[in-house]
């Protein structure tokens, strides 16, 4: 008995003691990021900020590797099937990684919640309701409600999709307000929605506070709200939708890393370290502060897990009470 229970220390120790070594040699190669969309997007952006800074913090080549489509199935299928080593990771948003998960689990050919951990959150982004400036009267939050009251089934609402955060979000509205929305699911995503809005195609849609600031200064679309927890200093006069009266709509889009399900505990600890210690770098709170994305908060950081848990239940609950279907 003695024998055994030493046998069992000794086990236990040596597996210490190779956790210890693998996150002392890791990274031992380049690490790829796979990044559900084309180029250029708000996701891609932010992965290539942190593969920079991956790279001077791990002392290895850091790649972004763009797998667009499917609603970000492909790139999380792509992830998850990968060597559990660490060298493959995916940076992925609210959209891919919290509402694709709960909508369309029956078109994966994985299992999300066993396949797939989070490392942890990296950004988070206010998003603003937007509305046109052509044929469209309305000055402020108010007055669209008083404009869609008085013309049901006649504004319509953009966004990339049925089951997207922006139609969720709409619909979440309209059912509080009383609101006859037509929607509008584009699949050319943010610059084709932000385009048709610009020129009156569609009458309101949400963006993040990155993409419509030049159509915003030109005066072609108004902010009539921000979904965030408060004021956002760069654009102190759109008041938060808790201000105008519908608090807990979703306060942010946010973008977070992934990584296969068995990449071992040591070295999603490494590389949680490294996301974490990345913010605090002054390059990144410049480009932080230009892009008007916000630091994780600090529960997000300590516990991923619990955060993503929370999201995808929040969001399941959101899509079965506005009663959105995805075609199979």
């Amino acid at each position: 008995m003695r024998r055994f229970g030493r046998a069992v220390i000794y086990a236990c120790a040596l597996a210490v003691l190779a956790g210890g070594a693998r996150a002392q040699t890791y990274p031992s190669k380049p690490i790829r990021i796979v990044v559900p969309y084309a180029p250029g997007g708000l996701t891609d952006v932010v992965a290539r900020l942190y593969s920079e800074q991956l790279r001077q913090g791990l002392g290895r080549n850091a790649f972004v590797e763009n797998k667009p489509g499917a609603s970000g199935i492909i790139a999380i299928e792509e992830m998850a099937r990968a060597r559990p080593d660490g060298h493959t990771l995916m940076i992925g948003n609210i959209s891919t990684n919290a509402l694709t998960p709960v909508l369309l689990a029956k078109k994966m050919k994985i299992d999300y919640e066993r396949d797939v951990q989070i490392v942890t959150p990296l950004a988070d982004v206010p998003v603003f309701f937007l509305a046109t400036t052509t044929n469209f009267p309305p000055q402020t939050f108010a007055d669209f409600l008083a404009y869609a009251r008085d013309h049901p089934g006649k504004v319509r609402y953009g966004s990339a999709g049925v089951g997207s955060y922006q139609q969720i979000n709409t619909e979440i509205l309209a059912k509080r307000a009383g609101l006859d929305l037509v929607h509008i699911p584009f699949k050319g995503g943010g610059a084709e929605i932000l385009r048709d809005l610009a020129n009156g195609d569609i009458q309101v849609s949400w963006f993040n506070i990155t993409n419509p600031v030049g159509m915003m200064k030109a005066g072609r679309v108004r902010a009539l709200a921000v979904a965030a927890a408060q004021r956002l200093a760069q654009h102190a006069d759109v008041p938060t939708l808790a201000e105008v009266g519908f608090p807990g709509i979703r306060a942010a889009q946010w973008v977070a890393a992934f990584a296969p399900a068995g990449v071992p505990a040591d070295i999603v600890a490494t590389l949680h370290k490294a996301f974490v210690a990345a913010m605090s770098v002054p390059e990144m709170q410049e480009a932080f502060a230009r892009g008007g994305m916000l630091v994780p908060r600090g529960s997000a950081l300590a516990d991923p897990k619990a955060w993503l848990r929370e999201e995808m239940t929040s969001w399941k609950r959101d899509v079965e009470d506005t009663g959105i279907v995805v075609e199979e």
